[in-house]
């Protein structure tokens, strides 16, 4: 069987989702009379316990031949005694041939059953070592270590970039490394690659919350997540007494099950809520009719994290759009004042995506600009609104960003009124995206307590009416 089916099978025959690293250094063998000795020594100890092993190649080169052919007979012995799939810790990236010589060293000379990669050199570099069916790959996607913030949150664009690994890992079939140390992170990506094996450090020497991990990680069927605890094992006192003290506290944790993950939307209204961005009562709207609800988004600008949850909220969208071209090459954000230019700033902080905004008078000063910002006819504009009711205001602000030569598709708002904002909008040819829908917000609203059924009620007979 393929490596992920026999680890799925593993996991079940041993009720565990327990990996123990075999980070073996050559001056802590306590007693043993090479690194392979050693290693028998915890395999022997638990192999009951496990779903894998995990030796990290390092520490075994750094030993010269004595610590390669130990690798080698670790592993062996693992396929022979354990019976359970062996991931080699190497961590390896790069392109062409080289790539694929490391993919042949992994699987073929030491007979690994999966291997770390590093995927910044890109597809082709990973495709290297998914070429082999039968073996895993797992992409560094979130890291465990204390910088891992300081590249893989970069905007890349519309999202960090952890999250464009995830989703570009989805699409490869391969599994993911991502940190206990970072459970909000883990949320995310289990989100973006909802299938995908997830391959957990951090939890013991690097203080990681198993049991929050594990919540934000686990699948729906229990499984999906491997957790790797090296030294915490391998070095303890009495190693099976510190694996089994593990063991049990994963099986508490996946009797729990997954946590009910709030999404992304429902967290948002409930922000709005709070803030008073969403109000309830008998409100004249400009154009004169009255509604038993109003928003007002103006007031994100004051509350810097509900702004920012809005900001990943409309990165997660864009990202979707320009996952249909050619990524973000040459497009803009264009935010509609007032309402939207606080909001547009944050998306652009959020995406890393150059912002420009229409004016709404031409300057009779100064440059007379009636675009405000830097772009060259023939990029892409993403407009961006809070809400949409009709699509007037925003075909009004289109006619200049096209005037001045850009290109125009598609409109993306926090909240779709739900009043024939769409349907104008495409009756004119552009698309509209909406984050969430007014009547989906009020029905979250009901099931969160927040409001009565009542008005509920008022809101939906004024979307029907």
């Amino acid at each position: 069987m393929g490596f992920y089916e026999w680890l799925a099978e593993t996991a079940q025959r041993n009720n565990s989702l327990l990996c123990v690293g075999l980070d073996t250094q050559s001056e802590q063998l306590a007693g043993a009379a090479d690194q392979f000795d050693f290693n028998r020594r915890i395999v022997d100890a638990t192999r009951d316990l496990v779903c894998c092993y995990k030796p990290n190649s390092a520490f075994y080169e750094e030993a010269g031949l004595h610590g390669l052919e130990a690798l080698r007979r670790t592993v062996d012995y693992i396929h022979d005694t354990a019976r359970v799939p062996v991931i080699l810790d190497a961590k390896r990236g790069d392109i062409g041939s080289t790539a694929a010589a490391y993919a042949r060293a992994a699987f073929q000379t030491w007979g690994a059953d999966a291997l770390t990669v590093n995927p910044y050199l890109g597809g082709d570099s990973v495709a290297a070592f998914t070429a082999y069916a039968d073996r895993g790959v797992f992409v560094l996607c979130h890291t465990s270590n204390p910088g891992a913030t300081d590249l893989q949150m970069l905007p890349c664009p519309a999202r960090p970039l952890y999250e464009s690994v995830a989703k570009k890992a989805a699409g490869w079939g391969t599994g993911l490394v991502v940190g206990a140390t970072y459970p909000e992170a883990l949320a995310h990506v289990r989100a973006l690659a909802p299938q995908a094996w997830i391959l957990l450090p951090g939890v013991g020497a690097q203080g990681g919350d198993l049991e929050a991990a594990l919540a934000a990680g686990l699948r729906d069927d229990g499984l999906g997540v491997i957790v790797n605890v090296s030294r915490g094992i391998i070095y303890a006192g009495d190693p099976r007494r510190a694996a089994l003290d593990l063991w049990q506290q994963i099986s508490a944790a996946r009797a729990t099950g997954p946590a009910a993950r709030p999404t992304l939307r429902s967290q948002l209204t409930l922000a709005l809520a709070d803030i008073g961005a969403v109000k309830f009562g008998e409100f004249t709207l400009a154009s004169g009719i009255k509604s038993p609800i109003y928003i007002d988004l103006r007031l994100l600008a004051s509350y810097p994290d509900v702004l920012r949850l809005a900001a990943h909220a409309y990165a997660g969208l864009i990202g979707g759009i320009l996952d249909e071209g050619n990524g973000g090459v040459g497009a803009r954000l264009a935010a509609i004042p007032y309402a939207a230019l606080p909001i547009g700033t944050a998306v652009a902080l959020e995406t890393g995506l150059p912002l420009i905004y229409p004016r709404k008078e031409t300057k009779t000063h100064g440059t007379g600009r009636a675009i405000e910002g830097e772009f060259q006819p023939g990029e892409r504009a993403i407009v961006l609104d809070d809400v949409i009711t009709t699509g007037g205001s925003k075909l009004a602000a289109i006619e200049p960003l096209e005037a001045a030569g850009l290109r125009v598709q598609d409109v993306v708002v926090l909240i779709d009124r739900e009043q024939g904002g769409p349907e104008e909008l495409a009756a004119a040819g552009y698309r509209l995206h909406a984050v969430l829908r007014l009547g989906e917000m009020v029905d979250m609203l009901v099931k969160a307590g927040r409001i009565s059924t009542e008005q509920q009620d008022a809101v939906r007979a004024y979307l029907s009416s």
